[in-house]
C-alpha cells in the first residue's frame, strides 16, 4: 500500500519535496492558500488543493489527519508554522516533519512534538561554507554533531595508489566508504564522460589524480585531510 504524504506550503522547498515523493511513487496531498501554486502542481500530485491552511476544519475537510506524514514547508510565517503543527498534532498525524528558519523557530517545533525539524537554508549555507573553505571538497552531509560525509578530491601526493597505500584510516582516522571516476561512454554515438561510483572499495583499489573519495569520519580530521596535498 502507497504511502499518503501531506506537503502543506508549495513554496520552492514544499514544491520539490512534493515533485520528488511523487517521482518516487508516492502519493502526495499538496496544499497551500494561494491558487497559482495550486495550479502549479496540479498535473504532479496526486491530489491539489487550494484552502486557507490556517483553518483546522478545512485541513480536516480535506482528509489532512488521514495522511501517514505530514511535511510543513511553511517556514517564514512562523506564527503560522506552529499553528499548522499543533493542529496537525491534535489531528492525531503519526509523523510530523516541519520546516523552521530559526532555532527558536525549531525548539517550538520539537516543543509540539514534531517527529524532525529541518533547516535548510541553514544547511545549504553550511554545505556552502565547507566547498568555499575547502576547494577540495565537492559535497557535505553532516551526519551527527562533529561527523560527516565529505566528497574529496583525490590529493596528489595519493594518486596511483591504492587504497591500502593510502593508509587513509591509519594515517587520517577516516573511511573511505566510495570511489568515485569519471569513465568515458559511448552514449548513442557520441563519446561523453560521466561519473561511476564504486560502492564497495576494496584495498586493492587505485585512485587516481581527478578522482574524488566519498569518506566518512571527525569534522576535524576531514578537515585536514581536506588541505592533504
Amino acid at each position: 500500500m502507497k504511502r499518503l504524504f501531506a506537503v502543506i506550503g508549495l513554496g520552492r522547498f514544499g514544491y520539490s519535496v512534493a515533485e520528488c515523493l511523487v517521482q518516487k511513487g508516492c502519493e502526495v496531498l499538496a496544499i497551500d492558500r494561494e491558487e497559482p501554486k495550486i495550479q502549479a502542481i496540479s498535473d504532479i500530485a496526486t491530489y491539489a488543493v487550494q484552502c486557507d491552511v490556517t483553518d483546522e476544519r478545512t485541513l480536516k475537510s480535506v482528509s489532512t489527519q488521514n495522511v501517514d506524514v505530514a511535511v510543513v514547508s511553511i517556514g517564514e510565517n512562523i506564527e503560522a508554522s506552529i499553528l499548522i503543527v499543533q493542529m496537525l498534532t491534535e489531528m492525531g498525524v503519526p509523523a510530523i516533519i516541519a520546516k523552521a528558519v530559526t532555532n527558536i523557530h525549531g525548539k517550538i517545533l520539537s516543543n509540539l512534538g514534531v517527529t524532525e525539524v529541518i533547516y535548510p537554508e541553514r544547511d545549504a549555507a553550511i554545505r556552502l561554507a565547507h566547498r568555499l573553505a575547502s576547494p577540495k571538497v565537492l559535497e557535505y552531509l553532516e551526519l551527527a554533531p562533529g561527523y560527516s560525509i565529505e566528497e574529496v578530491v583525490v590529493p596528489d601526493r595519493l594518486s596511483g595508489m591504492s587504497l591500502e597505500e593510502t593508509r587513509i584510516r591509519e594515517q587520517h582516522n577516516l573511511n573511505v566508504i566510495a570511489i568515485k571516476k569519471q569513465v568515458t561512454r559511448m552514449i548513442k554515438g557520441n563519446l561523453k564522460k560521466e561519473d561511476a561510483f564504486n560502492f564497495t572499495p576494496s584495498s586493492h583499489d587505485r585512485i587516481e589524480k581527478g578522482d574524488v573519495l566519498v569518506v566518512i569520519g571527525n569534522e576535524r580530521d576531514l578537515d585536514r585531510f581536506s588541505n592533504y596535498t
